[in-house]
């Protein structure tokens, strides 16, 4: 038994892992498909991916990173190959698809960050925190907290990257737990710090997309399909196990807010049971993007309640891992694109490809009661800094929104 099948039984146990997951999911699923319906007309897709980006990942469960060389060859070919291959796929407004590169905290490396920063300055993405702890023992609230400013300001100091609110020269961040057990949800395993949502907040992180888990993962919890602020006390473990949805005209007061992914039962007889598989939003090498998994997407109807319109569809994948990398920078996903924007007028779409940042500004412009394009929102609140330096005369931040 590995390390992490030790540390909690569950994960050692196939069948009790799948029974309880399907325990905490599925009555709250069920409930959702008799009492939430896709809006029917013109929708507004407001589509980001977030990509759990590692370049030292290696196949398989406990093997390590991958040698530096290894890092620095996937990433050279990624920076070389991502513009040329996506340059031509716009949304509504222009803009390109883009990912969210939530960058390992654990793993960071100045070099490769750097590498990345230029990436995203260059217009081809945004880098976010990301954070793996408490794998083969728990994690220790104060090094957490140190661990993120740490990071938090490195990216934001030295690389230029996270964003800002006006008048302030505090970086804010969007955040995903990298073993899925956010606040210590996962009764111990791969987290062990009941207080980290408030450690979140108290860093300067105003929304996590962590959700969904994988498949089976013990840190799944029943809330599904929904954007909403945590309703227990952030200090409280797993506060996001119990939530208020976000709302129209209601402002959000509560962060880190929460916004999920799409969790759906796709009852494919084409799928390697015979009988369906979950669809949980990743894009993988086994589950590459396709217009079918997109209209389960829209089905689960993840909205701000009173704005049926604007739908919002957070992806997640690992970019950097070899069993996933040829489906998200290459053909599939270039196949994917292609017949998503093409076939976008006959399904009454309008598309909107953002970064975890735009989309979290867009969800506070319609709980402030926006309006209109949620394209003219995406620099609504935070805002990217080019120079991340204190302007002298301000003590604020010098921001520069890209075009």
């Amino acid at each position: 038994m590995n390390n992490a099948a030790s540390q909690n039984p569950e994960m050692g146990n196939r069948l009790f892992r799948q029974l309880r997951y399907a325990s905490t999911c599925l009555p709250s699923y069920f409930l959702q498909r008799l009492t939430r319906r896709a809006p029917n007309g013109k929708v507004h897709l407001i589509i980001a991916l977030a990509d759990h980006f590692e370049p030292s990942s290696m196949p398989g469960e406990g093997t390590g990173y991958a040698p530096r060389e290894v890092q620095q060859e996937r990433l050279d070919t990624w920076c070389e190959e991502y513009p040329r291959n996506f340059d031509h796929f716009r949304d509504h407004e222009g803009r390109a698809f883009t990912h969210t590169y939530f960058y390992p905290a654990e793993q960071y490396d100045r070099e490769l960050v750097e590498q990345l920063a230029g990436l995203c300055r260059a217009g081809w993405g945004e880098m976010e925190i990301h954070l793996h702890h408490g794998l083969n023992e728990p994690a220790i609230a104060e090094m957490t907290r140190q661990q993120l400013i740490s990071f938090r300001d490195a990216l934001a100091r030295q690389h230029g990257c996270l964003s800002y609110q006006d008048g302030s020269n505090a970086p804010r961040y969007a955040f995903v737990n990298g073993n899925f057990a956010l606040a210590n949800c996962a009764h111990g395993y791969a987290c062990g710090v009941d207080s980290e949502m408030q450690i979140l907040a108290d860093t300067g992180c105003y929304v996590d997309m962590t959700y969904p888990t994988a498949a089976f993962h013990p840190a799944q919890i029943a809330k599904l399909n929904s954007l909403y602020e945590c309703a227990l006390p952030l200090d409280h473990a797993a506060p996001q196990r119990y939530g208020r949805d976000l709302q129209a005209g209601r402002p959000i007061t509560v962060f880190p807010f929460i916004v999920q992914g799409p969790w759906m039962l796709d009852f494919d007889r084409n799928s390697r049971s015979g009988f369906g598989r979950l669809d949980n939003g990743a894009l993988t090498g086994r589950n590459a993007p396709s217009l079918r998994r997109l209209a389960l997407w829209k089905k689960a109807a993840i909205d701000v309640a009173g704005r049926p319109d604007w739908l919002f569809i957070k992806l997640h994948t690992h970019g950097m891992d070899p069993v996933d990398n040829e489906n998200v920078l290459r053909a599939p996903m270039q196949q994917f694109l292609a017949a998503l924007i093409d076939g976008a007028a006959d399904r009454k779409e309008i598309l909107h490809f953002v970064s975890a940042r735009e989309m979290a500004n867009i969800l506070l412009a319609a709980c402030d009661g926006r309006e209109g394009n949620p394209g003219d929102y995406r620099d609504y609140r935070y805002k990217l800094a080019r120079n991340a330096n204190p302007n002298p005369a301000t003590g604020t931040p010098s921001l520069a929104v890209r075009g």
